[in-house]
């Protein structure tokens, strides 16, 4: 099946095509090479796609990888791999680099003032990975097709002078995530039931967010109020929130699911 009949299989159009056809277009290099070959960064619905779409080629999952320079990277590239080399070593090929910006300022800055500041260099978003923030100093994951000239060019966020140096992605500083506990009962593991426990709403208006598109189930878009969650799924909701199931308990008399939710605040 030819590239365009694949993506039109997968219902992919505008921009999401795109990107999609970027991916394809990696796969086939490294087939036809024998070389190693990876994608810029995904975010995680790009990188569902795309391995749903690398299914229908016929990409085997011992042909690629999914990697973001540390275990729990939000954005990933997909790292297509030679012949010759193993799975457990394809680090050792990686186009991901890790660049420390170290600062002082009197108040502290935030992914969106680095962020920021890359995009004003005119560094597009998918050559960038996870920006890692803590009170001193971020961890930005890039390509190594732009870790140079950030090395040699970036020298401030806003007006908060940068100190640039690169690290070994072993070296990572990983911030704890922000997160509140909620323990409750659901009448079921429907995603309107869960919502409305996670996001402290009733379940009208959880189902209305689900049918108007603005929630996400472990980063894919669901429509289905009715959809049965699992332990360990992520959801979001635009504009609301975000939360994991992180637990499923036992049933109480009343015939109602204990849960925890990690709510991210």
């Amino acid at each position: 099946m030819d590239k365009g009949a694949l993506l039109d299989r997968l219902g992919a159009a505008g921009e999401e095509r795109l990107a999609l056809s970027r991916v394809l277009d990696r796969y086939e290099q490294s087939c036809r090479r024998g070389s190693g070959e990876a994608t810029d960064f995904l975010t995680p619905q790009q990188r569902l796609r795309s391995q749903e779409l690398l299914r229908m080629a016929g990409a085997g999952a011992g042909t690629y990888v999914c990697t973001g320079g540390y275990a729990e990277a939000e954005r990933q590239v997909i790292l297509f791999l030679p012949d010759w080399l193993e799975a457990e070593m394809a680090e050792t090929i990686s186009p991901i680099r890790c660049l420390r910006a170290s600062f002082r300022a009197e108040k502290p800055l935030s992914h969106r003032d680095f962020l920021g500041s890359l995009m004003g260099m005119g560094v597009a978003r998918e050559k960038v990975g996870d920006i890692l923030v803590t009170a001193e100093s971020a961890d930005i994951l890039v390509l190594d097709t732009v870790a140079d000239f950030l090395l040699q060019s970036w020298e401030s966020a806003g007006r908060t002078r940068l100190h640039l140096q690169e690290v070994e992605r072993s070296c990572i500083h990983i911030p704890q995530a922000s997160t509140e506990e909620v323990r409750d009962t659901v009448s079921s593991l429907r995603l309107d039931a869960v919502i409305a426990a996670g996001l402290r709403m009733s379940r009208g208006k959880a189902a209305e967010l689900v049918s108007s598109g603005r929630v996400q189930v472990n980063w894919m878009e669901c429509t289905k109020a009715d959809k049965l969650l699992a332990e360990g799924d992520t959801v979001s909701a635009r504009g609301f929130g975000k939360f994991r199931l992180a637990a499923v308990g036992g049933t109480t008399k009343k015939g109602r699911i204990s849960v925890t939710l990690l709510r991210y605040v």
